[in-house]
């Protein structure tokens, strides 16, 4: 191996001279069990996470649903429109939380799924970070925590930065939205890094990659066989999951045909997976050139 193909050592992760500011104690949130999404840039986590989130309400849980994208587009197909964003509402109140009601920034979505959109600042003005922390501060000061059973951040996608990373801080788990494609892969394997970091301070762990919007699985398999890492579901190409989002609904709500059907169904099986708790991964992720070798073509 020449020097220049030597994996480098990276320097300021968690724990290493970090500069992310770590979670306030009385933020954190206990009684749920709390799951991140992320994954590439239109991979379909939104559509994702709001179908997992109507499939744990449909086993009986109370689930709370938090956008954390400034575009505040996570939850529409759970309520049926965009609603404003907890930075939007705090400004209209000169951020003077105490202000609020609950019914300000929770909308009650499909089936009694609580949706919250944290929003986010301005492009280029600020940190997500602080969003996705002053969205918890307020759910916890207004008791929205206290009777819930699941809570999923939808995270929005390619960005791993401190910011961004905040969810992790919060989650049990963390599940990853691929597609069996390079580019996919390749966002999955930088995300996988971000989540061993965060694992030296914080509980979080991942939970496995769920391939979406895919014909076969070939390639995500390979790389997880490579880095141990487990694949938990499989999406199909279906058109009518694209055909839901343009009704703005989840799944669940769509007709008994035979395709959406069986989509329920494996959102329905993840959900019970993920409640009945997953083996805490810990792949390797690859270095830049390897995942060229793996799954390039000659």
């Amino acid at each position: 191996m020449s020097p220049r193909d030597e994996i480098p050592v990276l320097k300021g992760e968690d724990g290493e001279g970090s500069v992310q500011v770590h979670q306030d104690e009385t933020m954190k949130i206990e009684g749920a069990k709390v799951f991140s999404v992320y994954g590439k840039g239109g991979i379909g986590k939104s559509t994702t996470s709001s179908n997992l989130s109507a499939a744990f309400s449909m086993l009986g849980k109370r689930v709370l649903q938090i956008g954390c994208d400034p575009k505040h587009d996570s939850t529409f197909t759970l309520t049926g429109h965009l609603q404003p964003t907890v930075i939007d509402v705090l400004k209209e109140v000169d951020f003077h939380p105490e202000e609020l009601r609950p019914e300000d920034f929770v909308t009650e979505g499909f089936n009694g799924v609580m949706c919250v959109e944290a929003g986010g600042p301005p492009a280029g003005t600020g940190c997500g970070g602080y969003v996705v922390g002053q969205t918890v501060k307020l759910l916890k000061q207004h008791h929205m925590l206290e009777d819930t059973d699941v809570v999923i951040f939808d995270v929005l996608g390619d960005v791993v930065c401190g910011g961004f990373a905040a969810p992790l801080q919060h989650a049990d788990r963390a599940v990853i939205v691929t597609a069996n494609d390079f580019d996919s892969i390749y966002a999955m394997n930088r995300i996988i890094a971000a989540v061993q970091a965060k694992s030296k301070n914080y509980n979080v762990r991942l939970a496995g990659c769920i391939c979406n919007r895919s014909e076969g699985t070939d390639q995500v398999d390979k790389y997880c066989d490579r880095v141990g890492f487990k694949r938990i579901a499989h999406m199909p190409l279906v058109d009518a999951i694209r055909r839901s989002r343009l009704m703005k609904k989840t799944l669940f709500e769509m007709p008994d045909d035979e395709d959406i059907v069986q989509c329920r169904k494996e959102y329905i099986r993840v959900a019970e997976t993920l409640w009945n708790g997953t083996e805490p991964l810990a792949p390797a992720p690859l270095p830049d050139r390897e995942i060229f070798e793996l799954l390039g073509f000659d």
